[in-house]
């Protein structure tokens, strides 16, 4: 039996097209998700000119299972992210960092006809997340690639509950850093262009707020042991390396095309860390799931109807750099 459902895909000129997913009877671990909910990506943005289906950040019921899974069952509600599967037997898989293997497949490099903007995808067992009972869907589903990349970051630069973490910006990601940081017992100072996104900052967990249009110089209390840099441009770096702490970690979490650069002696002098990273590994995402049900971490979220034009507006709005924070398409019901 041929399982057939829609997608949303981009296209080379930029258009949102529907099409057709089709993928043969469910073998081995394989389950069919119907999907209820999916979070807007910045990186969806940057696949629109692809011929491929979009969405990366989903959330669903399971409806049906191959006859080799173990643990999910049709009606559990699971989610997943940028990864989709990996070679399970090199050096990486076995130590947990299966998001380093070789063989990783990744959203837009593997199964290119199916994401999560659509009605339905078919995914490992393996590579799925039950999502908490008190986490709603609509709530879970921007935590899959951006909850999973903010939580990531925090975990490689072991941040302690200590640490004074500095977070520039404040959007899709940076809102949600603000938030895993402060509930981890850290001082978070936020750094933004202007004050307009102070009060919101400061209600999400920031201990000290800093607007930077203009600076040349940043004047804090104390300096920054970590600073996660969730921008979509490199900040001014020289900016930042004169109130990093010695020893300090930079996590940049943002995609920019560009090369990094960056003043040299200040790093080596204070012997300052550039930790690269992208999103969790499995049972680090299940204690990012677990942590923000504790603790009540959810998204600042827009929501659009998991339709052609619901996906065109929620893309429009998220390239227009109005959207606060994250988006979440919802199926009709």
């Amino acid at each position: 039996m041929t399982i057939e459902f829609t997608v949303f895909k981009g296209s080379s000129d930029g258009t949102i097209r529907e099409g057709v997913c089709k993928r043969d009877v469910l073998k081995h671990d394989s389950v069919l998700v119907q999907i209820t909910h999916s979070g807007v990506c910045g990186t969806d943005v940057h696949y629109k000119t692809t011929d491929m289906a979009l969405g990366h950040e989903g959330a669903g019921l399971v409806e049906a299972i191959g006859p080799d899974v173990k643990i999910l069952k049709k009606g559990d509600r699971v989610g997943w992210g940028y990864q989709q599967d990996s070679c399970g037997n090199c050096r990486q898989c076995e130590t947990g960092w299966e998001t380093m293997c070789p063989e990783r497949k990744m959203y837009a490099n593997a199964n290119l006809d199916q994401g999560s903007f659509g009605t339905h995808a078919v995914w490992r067992e393996a590579f799925l997340f039950k999502i908490p009972d008190e986490l709603t869907s609509e709530d879970a589903a921007p935590l899959m690639c951006g909850g999973s990349t903010v939580f990531n970051a925090l975990h490689v630069a072991e941040v302690r509950s200590t640490a004074r973490v500095g977070i520039v910006g404040v959007g899709g990601l940076g809102h949600l850093a603000i938030q895993f940081a402060a509930k981890m017992g850290c001082q978070v100072i936020v750094f933004s262009g202007t004050d307009s996104k102070k009060k919101e900052a400061l209600e999400l967990g920031a201990t000290e707020f800093y607007a930077t249009k203009g600076l040349k110089e940043l004047k804090l209390e104390k300096p920054i042991d970590n600073l996660i840099v969730t921008t979509s441009s490199q900040p001014d770096w020289k900016l930042f390396l004169e109130v990093m702490a010695p020893s300090g970690v930079i996590s940049p979490i943002s995609v920019d095309s560009n090369d990094l650069k960056i003043p040299y002696m200040p790093l080596i002098l204070n012997g300052l860390r550039i930790q690269g990273g992208i999103v969790s590994p499995r049972q680090l995402h299940r204690d990012m799931l677990e942590f923000a049900a504790i603790h009540q971490i959810k998204p600042v979220k827009m929501t659009f109807p998991m339709t052609l034009e619901g996906v065109k507006e929620s893309l429009k709005t998220l390239e227009e750099g109005k959207m606060r924070y994250r988006g979440v398409l919802v199926a009709e019901k």
